[in-house]
């Protein structure tokens, strides 16, 4: 390694030195991204600091808008041969990613294409799992990966008469009538419905969402969660929310400021708000895990991981991949990796940074950031929680979000709701067999 490579060196004078033949043009790498906001500084941060660890590389990341977006702007970057080297895809964008197979480099691949050490014991199993072929292969390099967890307002619940933090549905039932006789608009409330009361709530209580092993084991898939189970859990929600004991506030975090602002006591969405709620909420907070039903299991299984990661496109020249995959290490160090998971609630991707937010007394200083490693770790996964890896499920998403606020306006029964949910969504997935299947 040349003394340039561990020297940041001052614009002005790097460009001179380039000009003389000293030291070669910085190589930049593209990096498109759908983080905004905060997060997105944070994003912009971790590319400074990585350009400014050595001179032969500069990551250039750009927000290119919410997930769906991201994901489109990149398939049509790639036909149009005007590619990223990285872009960010959440999961549920996995099948389709894993289908454009001459456009995706897998990220184990091009680690060894380049030479770079690359050990892939260290990464926490519940995370990489969900991105691994078959064999072994990860496909993309985890970023920001989430679970949902339930949040609460503790001097709410404290000012409404709760000594117990729920942890059953009947309890959170109970402590939202309480919650309401004290003056509170609503019990809870939660956002990104499908995923976490379908997708994760099927997961945590070891059903099946589809067949195949939720679509793991192949493309010929199709959907179950149109049983019982979910069925009763949908007529108990449309229940409470006509009692005003759930209040609905969209699909995603729309419904944060519900619970930042002291409307509802309690909130079931992703553990990356750790930041948002930290810097809004004027009252003391905590997070816990998912209630469950304990007369249809008798103590929860494991939760699947949301967020997004980063999948490498090809068509770059080699040199260019090398710096790639110097950046996918520096990423999955511990150092950043524990900064990043303390500053978002993103889960941290491997056990070393787990261990080092320990070691920094992290977890202490703010009790039950560590629920989601610890509910994605919680029993090892089964076939029906290992994940999901359905195609076309971003549109799928689209369908049952539909039927579910069909079930809040009672439009629709929860049960015909599901059903329909579910014959919406097979067709989807024929679609994606007929496309893609094996």
């Amino acid at each position: 390694m040349s003394i340039f490579k561990k020297l940041v060196l001052p614009a002005a004078l790097a460009a001179f030195m380039s000009g003389t033949g000293v030291a070669s043009a910085v190589t930049e790498i593209q990096w498109w991204h759908a983080m905004g906001g905060t997060n997105g500084e944070r994003v912009n941060k971790i590319a400074e600091d990585f350009n400014a660890t050595q001179s032969d590389y500069k990551v250039v990341p750009t927000f290119k808008g919410n997930y769906t977006e991201t994901m489109t702007a990149a398939i049509a970057a790639f036909r149009a041969k005007k590619q990223p080297h990285i872009v960010q895809v959440f999961e549920v964008g996995t099948a389709t990613m894993m289908a454009a197979k001459g456009a995706v480099y897998p990220v184990e691949e091009m680690m060894n294409d380049a030479g770079e050490p690359f050990d892939k014991s260290v990464y926490l199993p519940a995370v990489i799992s969900y991105y691994q072929t078959s064999d072994g292969e990860l496909l993309s390099m985890p970023f920001n990966s989430s679970t949902p967890v339930m949040w609460y307002n503790k001097d709410a619940l404290d000012k409404a008469g709760v000594t117990k933090i729920p942890e059953t549905w009947p309890e959170v039932k109970d402590a939202s009538d309480k919650l309401l006789a004290a003056g509170y608009k609503c019990g809870f409330s939660f956002g990104w419905q499908s995923w976490v009361m379908v997708e994760n709530f099927s997961a945590w209580h070891n059903i099946p969402m589809g067949t195949e092993e939720n679509g793991f084991k192949g493309t010929n898939t199709k959907f179950e969660f149109n049983n019982d189970t979910v069925k009763m859990h949908m007529t108990n929600l449309q229940n409470w929310h006509k009692d005003k004991l759930f209040q609905y506030g969209g699909r995603r975090g729309d419904s944060l400021p519900m619970f930042t602002n002291g409307e509802c006591g309690m909130w079931m969405n992703s553990s990356a708000y750790y930041g948002s709620i930290k810097s809004q909420a004027k009252f003391n907070f905590g997070q816990t895990m998912l209630p469950y039903y304990p007369d249809v299991i008798e103590k929860p299984q494991n939760s699947i991981i949301g967020g997004a990661t980063l999948w490498v496109l090809r068509g770059k020249p080699d040199e260019e991949y090398k710096g790639v995959a110097e950046f996918m290490t520096y990423l999955s160090s511990p150092e950043v990796q524990a900064w990043w998971h303390q500053e978002t609630g993103y889960v941290p991707i491997t056990t070393p940074a787990y261990e080092l937010s320990k070691e920094q007394g992290f977890y202490k200083e703010n009790p039950g950031t560590d629920t989601a490693i610890k509910q994605l770790s919680l029993n090892t996964p089964t076939p029906n929680s290992r994940g999901i890896r359905f195609g076309n499920f971003v549109q799928i998403r689209d369908v049952i979000n539909e039927e579910m606020e069909a079930i809040w306006n009672e439009s629709k029964t929860p049960s015909d709701a599901m059903d329909e949910a579910v014959s919406r969504g097979d067709v989807l997935l024929r679609k994606f067999e007929d496309a893609n299947g094996s």
